[in-house]
């Protein structure tokens, strides 16, 4: 049959993952701040860091998922993309796309017991972290490269994709309506909003910050419009990435100018957008008299952005050996 002399291939689509239960909450927290990529110590000290932040961190973090219904939307929205992804791929190859957690289920461990009943000839890794950093996107490939060991000859890795040209397309089809949307209220400004680092993360040579540029600086060649690349959920006393779009809103506010905000490291809704955008940043912009809050969708499976992904995985397979 034609199906079998497709080659076999599994996709893996890793993202950083989120509790499925209120119960989870702590657990997926404390499994976050052990990863040496976040606390970067010796044990028994980041066992120790992680279980006291997990601990202080639970009921704020709880009372965040209650409002999206007691959990994450990060599997559900990545398994999504993941079937939208297989569908494309199965044209051209005997195809399955596994969503993969880094700090809760399911685990690498499990996506693995799915390979070994597909078996397949490559094995194509995307975490799913558009712009490089080793907080994120290393830390996923860190973590494969140790459990995988038997499927490491046959695994290819997309480490970043924060320039593919369908990629900065799907950003500019979802914002020109809403940015159409804002001309109505004044002169709008665009704010590219990211999840934060810590500076020194930047400093020590991370690419992040430049690839998020890069991302904007591409995106904004079809706009005609002021924009800025600010920062969401920093935590903690340490300096991190600037400006904060708390800073930028106030900015907003003062000019009267109708805002646009585009999550621009996001490639599916979770807490930084659902909670802290779409509600404790919408509230603000309203009580600083800001004329227009509009919020970009996340990327999800938007058509260009899984071409993007299903482009990117041909090209890997292009170059491995037969």
């Amino acid at each position: 049959m034609l199906g079998d002399s497709k080659t076999k291939v599994a996709v893996i689509l890793a993202k950083l993952g989120g509790p499925d239960s209120l119960a989870s909450v702590r657990p997926f927290l404390f499994n976050l701040f052990y990863d040496r990529a976040i606390i970067d110590l010796p044990n028994p000290w980041r066992f120790l860091l992680a279980h006291w932040i997990s601990l202080l961190r639970a009921p704020k973090a709880k009372r965040i998922y209650s409002k999206m219904g007691g959990m994450s939307p990060i599997l559900k929205n990545t398994t999504i993309q993941a079937k939208c992804l297989e569908e494309l791929l199965n044209v051209d190859y005997q195809a399955i796309v596994l969503p993969m957690m880094r700090y809760w289920n399911p685990r690498a461990a499990e996506v693995i017991n799915t390979l070994e009943t597909f078996n397949p000839d490559k094995v194509v890794l995307i975490p799913l972290y558009p712009q490089f950093s080793k907080t994120t996107t290393q830390s996923t490939i860190d973590e494969w490269n140790e459990v995988a060991v038997k499927w490491k000859s046959k695994t290819v890795i997309l480490k970043s994709h924060y320039d593919d040209p369908d990629f900065i397309k799907s950003h500019q089809e979802l914002i020109s309506p809403i940015l159409s949307e804002a001309h109505s209220y004044g002169t709008p400004k665009i704010l590219f909003s990211a999840h934060s680092l810590p500076q020194k993360v930047i400093d020590g040579g991370d690419l992040y910050q430049n690839q998020i540029e890069s991302t904007v600086s591409s995106v904004m060649k079809i706009f005609d419009v002021e924009y800025v690349v600010c920062y969401q959920s920093k935590v903690g006393s340490l300096k991190w990435l600037e400006p904060t779009i708390d800073v930028e809103l106030q900015k907003a506010a003062k000019e009267l100018r109708p805002v646009v905000v585009v999550p621009i490291s996001f490639v599916s809704e979770h807490s930084e957008t659902l909670v802290e955008l779409d509600i404790h940043y919408a509230i603000k912009a309203k009580e600083l008299g800001i004329p227009f809050y509009g919020r970009v969708p996340a990327l999800a499976n938007n058509p260009l952005y899984i071409k993007c992904l299903a482009n990117a995985v041909k090209k890997l397979c292009q170059r491995m050996l037969p």
